[in-house]
């Protein structure tokens, strides 16, 4: 009997193992060993509209408008690109600061939105308003508490519009700072990363990130829009990809240089607030999406407790588990370093494994949130 359930344990621990393990072969290896190379002196890949949506962000627009202003993407000294800076019913002295720096920035403007939208929560309306008024056909999007990494940035992300690409992917970092609560939203927004950049590349993607995303102007009117979930608050970047992009329309930009950087939360319950409101709109994913992502968090939560339950059992089958789980560990500590390394997340590694048990507790905290109705603000 005890041979039996033995056996039993050793099966369900390998299929676990064995599907966590075609995940990061597969999928998430393509971001570890992603080859493409991009050239900061390339000419501009055409005209760009950069919009930016901002609600009570003057400290953050003081601090980082100036390096999404000053892109090296231009003709000699005309300027290839605009940016627009929709302000929504700010409340602080946002608008006179945008006010103030209009006469140094020929390529850039302000929307201003007086009235909320009825009906239409989060930050859909005045993203909507900045579509509208953008002279250009290209869009990239990013938020007022996020800064370039580079002045190549622009530039860099418009290289992904390619072979009829519609959308590029971007990867949005956080600041580097001491302490836990910073390495475990770091190491949380690279798995995330690690997941929806694989996938893209896989060709199934299923969502993007709105600190650093492009699309095509017309790719916007052409699904209309935010319409099929205007109702949500968030969603303007995920759900907009989740509906609109397919397995040939998606490029990936993968390059230090191209990514944002913001400033992460400073207490648990700030993040747990964001991540509570940011997991609200995972149930709205396409059939296909959320199989695909359940069953990599199932099996990534699964993967610990059905290991301690086969150590439980005598010789072999207890060798067999401990080589099941240390080729497991393997391939995984390979990716993930290499993944780090592209991302500019390296120091997270000697963390990985201890962040990787942690991650069972943000599944038993965060999954409930798929039943959380979301909340109309943002």
């Amino acid at each position: 009997m005890l041979d039996n359930l033995g056996e039993i344990a050793l099966y369900f621990f390998a299929a676990i193992a064995g599907i966590q393990i075609c995940y990061y072969l597969f999928i998430f290896s393509r971001v570890a060993f992603y080859r493409r190379k991009f050239d900061t002196d390339q000419p501009p890949a055409g005209q760009f509209s950069v919009i930016i949506c901002a609600k009570d962000e003057e400290l953050n627009l003081q601090r980082n408008l100036p390096g999404v202003l000053q892109q090296r993407y231009h003709d000699h000294l005309k300027p290839e690109y605009e940016v627009i800076v929709v302000n929504d019913n700010s409340e602080d002295d946002s608008r006179y600061y945008l006010q103030s720096i209009e006469p140094g920035y020929p390529h850039y403007r302000t929307i201003e939105i007086k009235q909320p939208a009825k009906f239409i929560p989060g930050k859909k309306f005045p993203l909507s308003m900045g579509l509208r008024g953008a002279a250009f056909e290209n869009i990239l999007l990013t938020d007022a508490d996020c800064k370039p990494g580079s002045t190549y940035w622009l530039s860099l992300m418009s290289q992904g519009f390619t072979e009829n690409k519609e959308i590029v992917l971007g990867y949005g970092a956080y600041n580097k700072k001491p302490g836990f609560l910073n390495k475990v939203i770091r190491y949380e927004t690279f798995f995330s990363a690690l997941q929806h950049l694989g996938f893209a590349m896989s060709g199934m993607p299923y969502m993007g990130v709105g600190r650093n995303l492009a699309y095509k102007k017309e790719l916007f009117y052409r699904h209309k829009g935010f319409t099929s979930h205007q109702h949500l608050a968030g969603g303007d970047d995920d759900l907009f990809v989740n509906t609109a992009a397919n397995r040939k329309n998606v490029g990936v930009v993968i390059d230090k240089k191209a990514f944002t950087y913001s400033e992460a939360k400073s207490s648990w319950s700030s993040w747990f607030r964001q991540k509570t409101r940011h997991m609200t709109t995972g149930k709205h994913y396409r059939f296909a999406h959320k199989f695909v992502l359940g069953l990599f968090s199932m099996t990534h939560f699964l993967f610990y407790p059905a290991f301690i339950l086969a150590l439980f059992f005598p010789p072999p089958i207890l060798w067999y588990a401990l080589g099941i789980f240390g080729f497991k560990l393997l391939v995984q500590s390979v990716i993930m370093f290499a993944a780090m390394r592209k991302l500019d997340e390296r120091d997270l590694f000697k963390f990985s494994l201890f962040l990787d048990i942690f991650m069972l507790f943000y599944y038993i905290i965060f999954t409930p949130a798929l039943l959380i109705k979301s909340k109309n603000r943002w």
